[in-house]
């Protein structure tokens, strides 16, 4: 979801080195969402685990599905991302377009594979495929229950992706002291995982329009015939869709206007400012 693109491995051609990085993106989404739809599901219809497992889980997610596909594609995993890299840290405009799709494709083929494995226990506890587990799949404003409309959750969206693009960018950026180790996709993880806990509320944090649009094409397909809409019966889908794009270029941008633009450029000696206060004494 977030590491920058890889240029460590000695490109095939165009055409060979965009199909390699397309089929990284697609895995790694697809790792995060079996993760974070299974997790959901066994929650939502199978009445094991809570709120924080359901945190925890897409958090994990989003850190090994970076893992899978960093070194080739940049592990981005979200077309926010994939967007907002684009328009300010200079990701090719020709590749969004195809980052996003095998980005989705992912998404759809981990949903089909969790919605199959769950045949049973979501037939058992929503015999008609209702809004009474569509949450399972794809978000709904307020969680489904609370009262929170399309704006809510749009204005939820937007600010959600904006904090994930101002971290995201923070800790991969080389001038800033990015976490060491490969520990890059692990500090994300956490990222998202305090995103859920502190605002999941309103809109379930998609946060990420491929994760919310495959898995609710594959919920359509197999049954959920209101996959489309709220509680409300208002068309929805496009909320975590367009709520992120606006989030990640709010966020990327913050994070450029205050922090990016006063950094060195490699080469550069190192801004001087407050050494970190140790206390080394015995």
């Amino acid at each position: 979801m977030a590491a920058r693109p890889s240029t460590s491995r000695p490109a095939r051609g165009p055409a060979g080195g965009l199909a390699r990085e397309l089929a990284a993106e697609f895995a790694g989404t697809l790792i995060l969402i079996l993760f974070g739809v299974g997790v959901v599901a066994q929650v939502a219809a199978g009445g094991i685990g809570d709120h924080d497992s359901i945190a925890w889980a897409w958090g994990i997610g989003v850190i090994l599905g970076v893992y899978v596909s960093a070194a080739v594609s940049g592990g981005h995993i979200n077309p926010a991302v994939t967007f907002a890299l684009a328009v300010f840290q200079g990701f090719p405009w020709r590749k969004v377009a195809p980052y996003c799709l095998a980005q989705t494709a992912g998404a759809f083929i981990a949903a089909l594979i969790v919605r199959w494995n769950y045949t049973e226990v979501l037939a058992k506890a929503d015999p008609g495929h209702t809004i009474k587990t569509q949450g399972v799949f794809s978000t709904l404003p307020g969680n489904g229950t609370l009262p929170v409309g399309t704006w809510g959750a749009l204005r939820d969206q937007v600010i959600g992706t904006a904090i994930l693009l101002f971290v995201v960018l923070a800790v991969t950026d080389r001038r800033n002291r990015p976490p060491l180790a490969n520990l890059g996709p692990v500090v994300i993880g956490l990222l998202v995982v305090a995103i859920g806990m502190a605002w999941g509320t309103d809109a379930g944090y998609a946060i990420n329009p491929a994760r919310d649009f495959g898995p609710r094409l594959a919920q359509f397909l197999t049954g959920y015939r209101s996959a489309w809409r709220d509680q409300h019966g208002d068309l929805y889908f496009w909320v975590p869709i367009i709520g992120p794009l606006i989030g990640a270029v709010l966020g990327a941008g913050l994070y450029t206007l205050l922090i990016g633009r006063t950094l060195p450029e490699a080469g550069e000696p190192e801004l001087t400012g407050p050494e970190p206060e140790y206390d080394v004494a015995p």
